[in-house]
């Protein structure tokens, strides 16, 4: 059983053989997350652009860093920051998202999640989140503004990138390699994976999705020759909230909580990984038949595990396994 998606990618294309495309591959951790870069005919120069990529991505968009365009724009008050043209990309998913979701996907809870103890990086707890005193969760989705370069967040909204950050950097490094000459790519980011190009088998990418309940085990293997696969579970990310309460990084929008529900990780495959993460959110608010009925007309399919191990699929899943 290979032990993350990106090896299992990786080893196939190194046993294959028959005179394919050479396989390169780089890791780190960015973003608190580990990053894997894998591109198919291209040298390890290409992976590691991916690399650097990444880590300008964290510059740009951590909300633990002092210099961030995130934290920038947070920070403003209501006034206008310009920001590097891929945070203006950010913004922009994060609001197709959040009308996309109607709602589901809120990028403006962040002031919840700090308050209910998520305010050090994992990975660095010197690394804090800075906000204003005006911030509230939510905050106005309709008070953000893009003109060109320019962002402008009404006063007391704040941005959180959150999953969908790790989803468009992995589509970002992709999109990097390909136009670099890669004939193929595939980003790992912190679980998020997205695919383009040629496969090292020459058909298709296998990624495997994680069972919930054993990290050793994958519950699927897809075949996707492009797209990306998105996984988001309330089971990985938890604390214990100052009353004690046992607390997770996914909210409730409406009732700015923890959401309380029986569905333990949702896996979306979607053209993009922005997209893909976006559309997991869903999952864990509405009635799981609903929402596996809705995931095709937003060209996406979807896997939902819950409490009792039962695995619940949108009826288009099957083309992909």
């Amino acid at each position: 059983m290979p032990t993350s998606i990106a090896q299992d990618a990786v080893l196939a294309a190194v046993t294959a053989g028959g005179g394919r495309p050479a396989v390169a591959t780089a890791r780190a951790r960015r973003m608190g997350n580990r990053f894997t870069m894998t591109v198919v005919g291209a040298g390890a120069d290409e992976a590691r652009k991916a690399l650097s990529l990444a880590r300008r991505l964290d510059r740009l968009w951590s909300r633990f860093r002092a210099d961030s365009d995130i934290t920038a724009l947070n920070l403003a008050e209501g006034a206008a920051r310009r920001v590097h043209p891929l945070t203006v990309r950010l913004v922009r998913e994060m609001l197709d998202a959040y009308h996309r979701t109607d709602g589901d996907f809120d990028p403006t809870l962040l002031p919840a999640l700090v308050a209910a103890g998520y305010a050090a990086s994992r990975v660095d707890p010197e690394l804090t989140t800075s906000l204003p005193p005006s911030a509230v969760a939510p905050g106005r989705v309709d008070s953000v503004r893009v003109d060109g370069e320019r962002i402008t967040l009404g006063r007391g909204t704040t941005l959180d990138p959150g999953g969908i950050g790790k989803g468009l950097a992995a589509d970002l490094a992709v999109e990097q390699a390909l136009a670099g000459g890669a004939l193929g790519a595939m980003a790992e980011f912190g679980g998020d994976v997205v695919v383009g190009g040629v496969a090292p088998d020459g058909v298709a990418w296998r990624i495997g999705v994680e069972d919930p309940f054993d990290p050793a085990r994958h519950l699927a293997t897809i075949r996707l020759a492009r797209g990306a696969v998105a996984t988001s579970s309330q089971r990985k990310l938890r604390w214990a909230a100052a009353d004690g309460t046992d607390t997770h990084h996914l909210l409730d929008p409406r009732g700015i909580r923890s959401i309380s529900t029986d569905v333990q990780t949702v896996t979306v495959i979607a053209a993009t990984g922005a997209r893909a993460e976006s559309l997991t959110k869903p999952g864990f608010l509405r009635p799981i038949d609903e929402y596996l009925a809705w995931l095709p007309s937003q060209g996406a399919a979807g896997l939902a595990v819950t409490a009792d191990g039962a695995e619940h699929v949108s009826e288009n899943w099957s083309r992909y396994r």
